[in-house]
Order: C-alpha cells, then sequence, then structure tokens
C-alpha cells in the first residue's frame, strides 16, 4: 500500500469543476445584474425580444448560479478535500476516476441543455425547481454519480475517521437526492394522453400539496445546497489556511445534527398566510426560530476557531473572505427566523425583503466561501503561487462594499413596500396604488442594479487572478505551507 507521505492526489476532477464554477459564476451574476437593471429601467427588456425579458432571465439567474456556480463549487471542493481528510488519491482507483470524469461531462452538457431549455421558455414553472422531467432525469444521474464516487473514496481511505466536512457532503449528497425526488415527481402530457410537446409535465400532486412538497424541496434547497456544503467547505478551507484547530469539534456535531433535524420542517413557512392548514404554518416559523441554535453554533464556531490570530485578517485576504462569510451566515440565518414570524411575514411577504435576504446569504456567504476556498486550491492544484494578493484585497472590498449596498436597498425598498400595501385611510381603502410603490422604490432597484455591477467587477477580478495563476503565475517547487498558529 502506498504510504501518505509519498501520497500524490490527483486534481483533475476538482480542475474541471474548477473551471465550470468560474465559468457560471459569471455568467449567473451578469444575468443577475441584467434582470436587477431591467426592475430599474424596465427599456431593457426588450434588448434581446423575448429571450431577454426578465420573465425568461430570472430562471436563468437563479439556476445558474445554483446548479452551475455554487454546484459547481461544491464538486470542486469535495474532490480537492476529500483525498486529503480521507488519506487517498483518486488515481488509486480507475473506476472512481472514470465515475468522476463521466459525471462532469454529463453534467457539463446537461448544464448548456438545461440553460437552452430555460431561454426557449420550456419549464415547469417551480421556484429552484423549473426544468423539465427529461433533464430532472439527467441531474438523477449526475448526482448518483457523485455518490458513487463519494462513497467509492470513503471505502477506500487510509483515515479512519470521518472528518466533519465529509459529514456534510454527505448529509448535501443524500438530502438533495431525497428532496429533489420527491418534489420532481410528475407525468409527462405527451406519452400517457398524447397531448403537449415531448417535454411537457405536470406534476403528480395537486394543489396544496403540491405547494407544501415544493417548499419541502424550494427551502431546503438552501438547507442543502447552500448551506450544508459550504458548511462542509469553511471546517476544512479555515483551520487550512489559518493554521488553527477547529475551536470545537463536539460543537461542530452537535450542529451537524441540529441543522438536519430542525432544518428540514422549516420549509413551511414559505406558505405563511396561504390556504395551507394553519398549524402547518405554525410549525414551519416555529422551527425556524430553533434554527437560530445550530446555524449560529456553526457560525461561531467558526469564528472562534480565530481566536487569538485575529491578526491574520490583517496579513491573509482569504482569511478575510472567509471570516466575513462566517458573519454573513450569521446574519442571514438570524433574518431567516425573524421574516418567519408571522407578525413580520405579514410585511414582508412578497416584498423586495425577501430577495435582500436570499442575496445576503448567497453573495456574502455562499460565493465569498467558494472564491476564497478556490483560491486556496489554485496553488496546490497548479503548483503556482496565486497571481495577486493586492488584486484579491480590491475584490474582498468591492465585493463587500456591493453586498451592503444590495441588501440594505432591498431592506428599506421592501419594508418601505409592505408598510404602503397595508396602509389605510380613515375609511378602511387603501392609501396607495401598487403603481405608487413602484415609483417610490425606483432609487432603491437602481442601487440594486449599481450593486450588481459592483459584484460582478469583482467576480471579473476573481476569474482574472485565478486564469493568471493558472497560466502564468510563478511555478512553486514544494507545496506552499500552511501557517503555524505559533508563527
Amino acid at each position: 500500500m502506498q504510504s501518505n507521505a509519498a501520497l500524490e492526489y490527483d486534481y483533475s476532477v476538482a480542475k474541471l469543476f474548477t473551471y465550470t464554477a468560474i465559468l457560471f459564476g459569471f455568467l449567473g451574476m451578469l444575468i443577475g445584474t441584467l434582470i436587477a437593471a431591467q426592475l430599474a429601467f424596465p427599456e431593457l427588456n426588450y434588448l434581446l425580444g423575448e429571450y431577454g425579458t426578465f420573465s425568461r432571465l430570472r430562471p436563468v439567474h437563479t439556476t445558474v448560479v445554483i446548479y452551475g456556480f455554487t454546484v459547481s463549487g461544491v464538486f470542486a471542493t469535495f474532490y480537492y478535500s476529500a483525498q486529503r481528510v480521507l488519506k487517498v488519491s483518486m488515481a488509486e482507483s480507475k473506476f472512481i476516476m472514470f465515475i468522476a470524469k463521466l459525471q462532469f461531462w454529463i453534467y457539463l452538457v446537461g448544464a448548456l441543455v438545461a440553460t437552452i431549455s430555460l431561454l426557449l421558455g420550456i419549464t415547469q414553472n417551480k421556484e429552484y425547481a423549473q426544468y423539465e422531467w427529461p433533464i430532472d432525469l439527467v441531474i438523477v444521474v449526475i448526482w448518483v454519480l457523485w455518490g458513487i464516487a463519494m462513497f467509492g473514496l470513503i471505502g477506500i481511505r487510509r483515515e479512519k475517521a470521518l472528518y466533519i466536512s465529509m459529514w456534510y457532503f454527505i448529509a448535501c449528497f443524500l438530502g438533495v437526492a431525497m428532496l429533489y425526488l420527491f418534489n420532481n415527481m410528475a407525468v409527462p402530457t405527451y406519452f400517457v394522453a398524447g397531448v403537449g410537446s415531448a417535454m411537457h409535465s405536470v406534476s403528480m400532486y395537486a394543489g396544496t400539496n403540491d405547494a407544501l412538497v415544493q417548499w419541502w424541496w424550494g427551502h431546503n434547497a438552501v438547507a442543502f445546497v447552500f448551506t450544508v456544503p459550504i458548511v462542509a467547505m469553511i471546517y476544512y478551507f479555515l483551520p487550512k489556511e489559518s493554521g488553527q484547530a477547529v475551536y470545537s469539534y463536539k460543537l461542530s456535531l452537535l450542529s451537524f445534527w441540529g441543522l438536519m433535524f430542525v432544518y428540514l420542517w422549516a420549509g413551511s413557512h414559505h406558505l405563511l398566510w396561504s390556504t395551507v392548514p394553519d398549524w402547518m404554518q405554525t410549525m414551519g416559523s416555529v422551527f425556524s426560530v430553533v434554527l437560530i441554535l445550530p446555524s449560529w453554533g456553526s457560525a461561531i464556531n467558526m469564528l472562534l476557531t480565530m481566536k487569538g490570530e485575529w491578526n491574520q485578517l490583517t496579513e491573509n485576504p482569504l482569511i478575510k473572505f472567509m471570516v466575513l462569510a462566517s458573519t454573513f451566515y450569521m446574519l442571514s440565518t438570524l433574518e431567516g427566523p425573524i421574516q418567519a414570524v408571522k407578525s413580520v411575514n405579514a410585511i414582508a411577504h412578497f416584498t423586495d425583503w425577501i430577495p435582500g435576504h436570499v442575496h445576503d446569504g448567497v453573495l456574502g456567504w455562499v460565493a465569498f466561501m467558494i472564491m476564497a476556498a478556490l483560491f486556496h486550491m489554485a496553488p496546490r492544484m497548479f503548483k503556482r503561487e496565486i497571481y495577486s494578493k493586492k488584486l484579491i484585497e480590491a475584490q474582498f472590498w468591492i465585493q463587500t462594499t456591493a453586498v451592503v449596498l444590495y441588501f440594505t436597498s432591498m431592506w428599506i425598498a421592501g419594508i418601505t413596500q409592505g408598510m404602503m400595501w397595508r396602509a389605510v385611510d380613515e375609511y378602511g381603502n387603501l392609501m396607495y396604488s401598487f403603481i405608487d410603490t413602484v415609483t417610490v422604490l425606483h432609487p432603491y432597484y437602481a442601487i440594486r442594479a449599481l450593486a450588481g455591477v459592483l459584484y460582478v467587477t469583482g467576480f471579473v477580478m476573481f476569474a482574472y487572478n485565478m486564469i493568471k495563476t493558472m497560466t502564468s503565475s510563478r511555478e512553486l517547487s514544494e507545496e506552499p505551507q500552511f501557517r503555524s498558529p505559533m508563527a
């Protein structure tokens, strides 16, 4: 058996998913900036005919960011970190290597076809689950292949104990597998009744049941794509980058099981003030508030990992990204439960405060952590030093400014909307029309569009830095050493 000291890790699959994370990140954020600008300046809807309208581009934006950028980042960081924490190289198993590369190529082709289908208006109109049934089948194949590769590596590992990051990656795999299958159960209309196109289908659920199953998935897409695997990343990359041990391994396990038991049942808070039974709405609110505990447990554990080493914030821009990501995670996981309280939700529901909440999590937590992880991986995968740390610093401040502008403008816009929609005169008549609210909110929509421009600018800086690191930065004769806590 090959000794650990002589172990050479194979990063070929991690590199492939790194490329797609950069590509899809740029495309998804660029489209997001365009549709933000369309809300502020409606004439931009007509730039590309029907294919460039908000209604066509919005699902493209959400799915490319979720299933393109984020999932590529998850796969890239998994295939990098799993080898290291399991003490096994993918090159040791031709079968696992074949499965992982097959997963990538099916994923790449499937992602392109799926994106085109949304541009053509082929959708089943479910949030975070727009793809029609043939594409859903391809997604299942991709996910099963990842599971085979994951458990294959676990099966041949040299390290007996499973580090906490692997627990979170396994939860990501199992959670998405279960929930995606249940939510996307559909009947293809053409093959059953001979009507519609071959792509068209109808859900196996009806009415309120369909809504409940949809938001069981929809909320847990946030749980098992935007939260669980990103926690896996920070539990690996923050200690590695800082040279600090995780503050409390017991707290990491406690938070893990808390997330698993609580997060699954909070989805009905998306259906407050609807025809869903009142007890289900209350259950969603209660579980959402309880969710603060495991979420903050993870975030506090991450921040306390830097105890006594806060000076690294001034020395290492990647630590800046990771610490601020943890801070945005705390903010977002407090804000969400607040919005799930019925009295608050009565004002927040359907307002711009909701996308404000989503984006302080996605831009500040998810994207910051993925970019920091890829920056950490690059010198070790490509054996070249980071092209420019000054560029990372500039990117950090530009994107941090963008996130703050985004969520503050949307908080103000959302609360303004909610209050104007509820305002009545002395006779009980509504004081404002819908167009009155649109007029008042225009400056905040313009600020959001500006925030998008700034964030995309930062991402272009990230992509440029990564590409220069891969291709023309100074070659390294040995892997960068982790910083010693005593240094």
